[in-house]
């Protein structure tokens, strides 16, 4: 089993910055992608970045390229999502996810966090 655990969620202005991170402890060694996937009220859940387990293959969302980035620091198996330049419309839950497919849809995902909120007002 994989347990992860999100944090770094809040409130900001737009054109903040805020950086989530994602701790994941278990069985690890049997993931090999993890993924920061959104969800807004009333909306499905959307893929916004993808990473492999060592960091050598990413992939980031059309609508967050440039100002979001995907890490994964693999020595304590914490994977992070730095986003600046925050809009409103990236107000959404954001979950951590773990799964051995570098997949956008969320059910290929087996393991899941809890979610931490973002909301981006002035």
């Amino acid at each position: 089993q994989v347990r992860l655990v999100e944090s770094g969620g809040g409130s900001v202005q737009p054109g903040g910055s805020l950086r989530l991170s994602c701790k994941a402890s278990g069985y690890v060694g049997s993931i090999t992608y993890f993924g920061w996937f959104r969800q807004a009220p009333q909306k499905g859940r959307e893929a916004v970045a993808l990473t492999s387990d060592l960091g050598g293959h990413v992939w980031h969302a059309t609508s967050v390229e440039g100002r979001f980035t995907i890490s994964v620091h693999s020595a304590d198996d914490t994977v992070y999502l730095q986003m600046t330049m925050l809009k409103p419309e990236d107000t959404a839950m954001y979950f951590c996810a773990a799964g051995r497919r570098f997949s956008i849809n969320p059910e290929d995902f087996t393991h899941w966090g809890q979610g931490t909120q973002v909301t981006v007002s002035s």
